[in-house]
């Protein structure tokens, strides 16, 4: 994989809304952008490292005889 056909802003310096060690590493890295609190944007490496872990943990849930479900973004207090 050629990392020059991605679009990677990376950053030199440590952003101030960045409180914790990973956050600050994924800002820096390029891999993420804060959008709102809590919610963030993922640049393409990033989204292929989510999609990454998301089939290593589906490989283990089919082997355990896990099951997947998916949930909106929005959901009743009740939940």
């Amino acid at each position: 994989m050629k990392q020059s056909i991605y679009h990677i802003p990376t950053l030199k310096e440590v952003p101030a809304d960045a409180t914790t060690p990973a956050a600050q590493l994924l800002l820096r890295a390029g891999l993420v952008r804060p959008l709102a609190a809590g919610v963030y944007s993922f640049y393409p490496m990033g989204y292929r490292i989510i999609r990454k872990i998301q089939q290593i943990i589906r490989e283990e849930m089919d082997a355990i005889g896990g099951q997947e479900f998916f949930l909106p973004a929005l959901n009743p207090i009740e939940i």
